[in-house]
């Protein structure tokens, strides 16, 4: 991985996009059904891409928008849609153009008061409080951002009537259908203008903030935080939340300070991330130099990714944790905080996150629940109370309300991110200080990805491996304990290969964009033992997808 001279600096005017060129692109871009790279493609997380490279244009909107009707209307979905936009660029156009569509549609939809911006988990708990008790009438939403995705990217996430990020088996329907409609030119897309949809009967405002905002109080102590003083502080990362933070502030009463209020979607205010790109990743040490740099100042201090699913963590005694770190921390601090979850409640990881966590459930007594990359997998479980919390490597969780009930089935930067204000006032330890006590008693993973070469097709032989074509029987010095193709909390396939021993383990899963495979590993031995993890890693693996 090679480290751009720009990382962690302030973004230079030559990296700032043209947001008038970047727009108009959006407008006036015909994206081609037969191109690959320019059809509808749902990932983890969406359809994404830039209006630059064809990739993300109001063709791709209108018809997402339309398969999303067509998709209701099979499913007998006839609730209002929740709807929601971030602060990218190409967001505010993209949500014009979906509410064309859904106005066109006879869709009852709910736009926000004052055309505020809305974090993903205000969508996913409008959902789930709308959807109580009803057994008919189910509300679904969407939610047009790219994530922490850099400035020219636009996106649109799709959350069904569970709240969480829609199921492959949904998105597939939902990518078909579109690119059927792109392949039409558009023929079968309904659609009226903008100033008719507005006036439209179905077309209703909804005042996210201030329901979120009040609801809050149902899962984080924020009696404890007030009590104890603390001075917080926040960087929204010029987000979807930046409005939510004083409003959190005024409503509790905390002394939270908004280090930064500016919304640009340039992202003019960002240190530039490690490979020379503007991206809002608040796990990211490169773009959070602006708080870390103000870390003395705070008594813990936190950030958001721009659709504020995702969270980062600042302390005066450690700086920024790694995502892995303060997911530990916070299920440690959450299971032995939380009497009313129920005695059952999993801790859900992802296959890739920290072998930290395993020994943290072990330790409370905790089921793992462990799945493969992607949050959909924590939604049925967070909505049931069967899982206490979800989290991925990837700074996104999710956990209870205190009484045990659903909060979001989607990930919630927001609420991590005010738990570490709730152990730190609860405990008199900040979250970094919580990490080294635990690691002292568990032991301290030192963890690493880094990637390496595979043609498309080595990495569809990767993505089908099986446990039985691994002949190799130690790993680093160790015996093999287990290796797995399917995660062991649900048998749902990873999609690569993840081996095991006592202390250490890898991961290897094929790139969705490049001609790579992603190597995840971590040793709770040291640093060398970690380097030897990773080149062993790659023998097997090599060996395993070398066609014959």
């Amino acid at each position: 991985m090679t480290v751009s001279p720009f990382a962690g600096k302030p973004a230079p005017a030559e990296l700032l996009i043209d947001i008038p060129r970047l727009v108009t692109a959006y407008y006036t871009g015909r994206p081609d059904a037969s191109v690959a790279t320019q059809r509808v493609a749902f990932g983890t997380s969406g359809h994404r891409g830039s209006s630059f490279d064809l990739g993300f244009n109001e063709w791709h909107v209108l018809a997402i928008s339309q398969a999303i009707c067509l998709y209701r209307e099979a499913q007998g979905i006839n609730g209002p849609l929740f709807v929601g936009i971030d602060t990218h660029a190409l967001s505010t156009p993209a949500g014009t153009s979906a509410l064309e569509v859904f106005a066109a549609n006879g869709v009852t939809v709910m736009i926000a008061e004052g055309d505020e911006y809305t974090p993903t988990p205000a969508i996913s708990h409008a959902i789930l409080c709308y959807n109580r008790g009803r057994t008919s009438g189910l509300a679904d939403g969407i939610v047009i951002t790219p994530s922490h995705n850099p400035p020219q990217s636009g996106g649109y996430k799709y959350n069904p009537t569970n709240g969480g990020p829609a199921d492959t088996h949904i998105t597939k329907w939902i990518e078909a259908k579109a690119n059927e409609l792109l392949a039409n030119q558009l023929a079968g897309v309904k659609r009226i203008s903008y100033e008719q949809a507005l006036k439209a009967d179905t077309t209703h405002r909804h005042d996210y903030l201030n329901t979120y905002v009040a609801d809050l109080i149902n899962v984080i102590d924020f009696d404890a935080i007030r009590g104890a003083g603390l001075h917080l502080g926040v960087d929204p990362l010029g987000g979807a939340g930046v409005r939510y933070w004083p409003a959190i502030a005024e409503h509790y009463r905390l002394d939270l300070e908004v280090v930064n209020t500016q919304v640009d979607s340039t992202f003019r205010f960002m240190t530039v991330d490690w490979d020379g790109q503007i991206r809002m990743d608040p796990s990211s040490s490169h773009a959070m130099q602006g708080l870390i740099g103000l870390k003395e100042r705070f008594d813990v201090a936190f950030a958001c990714d721009p659709d504020h699913d995702r969270h980062g963590i600042v302390t005066p005694s450690g700086g920024l944790l790694a995502p892995n770190n303060y997911l530990a921390v916070s299920i440690d601090y959450l299971f032995q905080n939380r009497p009313q979850w129920r005695a059952d409640a999993a801790v859900g990881k992802t296959v890739v996150s920290s072998g930290l966590i395993d020994r943290v459930a072990k330790r409370l007594g905790r089921r793992l629940y462990e799945v493969p990359v992607g949050f959909k997998w924590f939604a049925d479980g967070l909505f049931d109370g069967s899982l206490g919390f979800g989290g991925e490597e990837s700074a996104g969780a999710s956990f209870l309300r205190k009484d045990g009930g659903v909060w979001s089935t989607d990930k919630d930067g927001l609420i991590p991110a005010l738990l570490a204000a709730e152990m730190t006032a609860r405990t008199g330890r900040d979250p970094s200080q919580a990490y080294r006590a635990l690691t002292a008693e568990l032991g301290e993973p030192f963890s690493v990805r880094v990637d390496a070469k595979a043609s498309p097709q080595q990495k569809a032989l990767l993505s089908k491996l099986s446990p039985d074509q691994v002949a190799s029987t130690e790993l680093a010095g160790e015996t093999i304990q287990s290796i797995l193709s399917h995660a062991p909390g649900n048998d749902q396939a990873i999609g690569g290969l993840k081996v095991m021993t006592e202390n250490g383990w890898f991961a290897a899963r094929p790139s969705g964009t490049e001609d790579i495979y992603k190597i995840y590993a971590e040793s709770f031995i040291g640093d060398a033992h970690l380097k030897q993890l990773v080149v062993e890693a790659q023998t097997l693996v090599d060996a395993a997808i070398t066609e014959k």
